[in-house]
């Protein structure tokens, strides 16, 4: 189907990498579809980043975010968060908007993969540097995002664990570089001329999203 990352999906990769190594609080985001496509690959980052996990639903059940900590748990996770959220992100009033108080309410950098709209947009604004996996430049999320990943999920967590652990054997000059010389706007421009020059693209979007379609967390 001609899919691959493109090089500005994979230089927004590497800076996503940066900004997690920088960060004083990194927090990685699961929905239910995050943890259906990549568990091992979201516990590995978290490990290697030394990042929180935390489950936030849009249709949100005890039940159904128990599950999810049970299934990243069964993929090596410890100390997941979400099960009692006691913060709220300011703009939100579904159940979206709760957010764990030691987790995404203090985070300086979160990952929001596959993300809605309206919650990465809410993140933005409450100050958070937002990291957003996404297969659609023109999206509200990947609009809102400081690092804008336009590419595959189960490439792009791959992709940044792999810049995690080459950036540990550089300086932090290395980190703060990649983050001042990164241009968000030229990234979404970059993918969204990807897309209309290339029909196998669009393919790739539709594809992923009957993928993540099939998921009922």
């Amino acid at each position: 189907m001609g899919e691959e990352t493109i090089p500005s999906a994979a230089a927004a990769e590497r800076v996503a990498a940066a900004y997690l190594l920088s960060a004083d609080a990194p927090v990685l985001s699961v929905n239910g579809n995050v943890a259906a496509l990549v568990p091992d690959e979201v516990v590995t980052l978290a490990e290697t980043v030394d990042a929180t996990l935390e489950v936030n639903l849009f249709n949100r059940t005890p039940e159904r975010v128990s599950s999810i900590i049970k299934h990243l748990e069964a993929h090596g996770a410890t100390n997941v968060l979400g099960a009692d959220p006691t913060a709220h992100i300011p703009g939100l009033e579904h159940d979206r908007g709760k957010v764990a108080a030691d987790g995404i309410a203090t985070a300086d950098v979160v990952v929001v993969p596959l993300e809605d709209g309206d919650r990465a947009n809410a993140l933005a604004e409450a100050g958070k540097t937002e990291i957003v996996i996404d297969l659609n430049p023109l999206s509200r999320s990947a609009q809102a995002a400081a690092v804008p990943i336009i590419d595959n999920i189960m490439r792009a967590i791959p992709a940044i664990t792999a810049a995690a652990h080459d950036l540990l054997s550089t300086s932090n000059e290395m980190c703060s570089y990649l983050i001042e010389d990164f241009d968000p706007e030229q990234a979404r421009h970059d993918a969204e001329r990807r897309i209309r020059n290339g029909v196998s693209s669009w393919r790739l979007v539709v594809s992923e999203r009957a993928l993540v379609g099939q998921c009922r967390w």
